[in-house]
């Protein structure tokens, strides 16, 4: 949904790629194991010792420890010398930094996401998608409204969030056909509960340009979606619009919020030369 629709962790990274990617004789798999670990850390779960990483993961306690000794030494992980636990390290950032330095889009875009965000006494966000998860590159708020502003890097999930089904929506259909069968393969319940939903936001967003979300992800807030219809350097961009729902019915959010969104997104593809 909008903007804090919720700081939902990454879908649990487990060891699909063993079978993913068996026989790829190219395939790093010890590479792609340190990485693994990485994405075992969120907001809500800064800190992991071995035990929980290896349960996590998959992966063999001692596995896991050649791993985060390793990854300590380089510099991605902390090692919590009191609490015997590990945390993400400041070599992260300087992998991740380059990425959002180069979005061109994230400048052009928040002055309009500002904008917005005050007019609605809400926040937008601008994301991207990894894996099963859609993640913010960009979020602007409102000085009053929504308490709380998700972080660039939060991740909301695909399915149950007003922009990964905007992202849905701007797929290729092969492309929204391999995407919903990798969800209904690794996340089964969760595709399970939302399908419904998604179709609905597929012709919501063919009909008139956005779908809209009434509380899923966090109660207190609707949300609004819109996806870019082009990609920008090679990827599909979608924006949420979240405002407080004591504040708004249905009704204005499909009214009033919903077209400002979508006017919003396409001032940006105009400004960014997308026609």
């Amino acid at each position: 949904m909008g903007a804090p629709e919720s700081e939902a962790p990454l879908s649990p990274p487990g060891t699909q790629y063993s079978y993913e990617h068996e026989g790829d004789r190219q395939f790093a798999t010890t590479l792609a194991r340190g990485l693994e670990v990485l994405r075992c850390f969120s907001p809500l779960e800064a800190l992991l010792g071995n035990k929980e990483i290896s349960v996590r993961t998959g992966l063999p306690k001692p596995t896991v420890s050649r791993l985060t000794y390793t990854l300590t030494k380089l510099g991605y992980l902390r090692h919590n010398m009191r609490l015997g636990k590990y945390q993400l390290g400041s070599a992260v950032l300087s992998i991740g930094y380059p990425l959002l330095a180069s979005m061109s889009a994230r400048q052009v875009a928040r002055p309009f996401m500002k904008e917005l965000a005050e007019h609605v006494s809400g926040a937008v966000s601008m994301g991207i998608r990894d894996r099963m998860n859609m993640v913010y590159v960009e979020s602007c708020r409102s000085g009053n409204g929504i308490a709380t502003l998700p972080d660039i890097g939060t991740a909301v999930p695909l399915a149950q969030s007003v922009i990964g089904r905007a992202y849905i929506a701007s797929c290729t259909p092969p492309e929204r056909e391999a995407v919903l069968n990798q969800m209904k393969v690794k996340e089964p319940e969760m595709h399970r509960r939302n399908r419904p939903q998604i179709d609905k936001a597929l012709e919501d967003i063919r009909a008139r340009g956005f779908c809209v979300t009434l509380g899923e992800l966090h109660r207190d807030l609707f949300g609004v979606g819109v996806p870019m219809r082009r990609t920008v350097d090679g990827e599909i961009i979608a924006f949420n619009c979240a405002v407080p729902a004591f504040m708004y019915k249905k009704q204005q959010l499909e009214e009033d919020v919903g077209p400002r969104l979508v006017a919003m997104v396409r001032n940006i593809e105009a400004a960014l030369g997308i026609h």
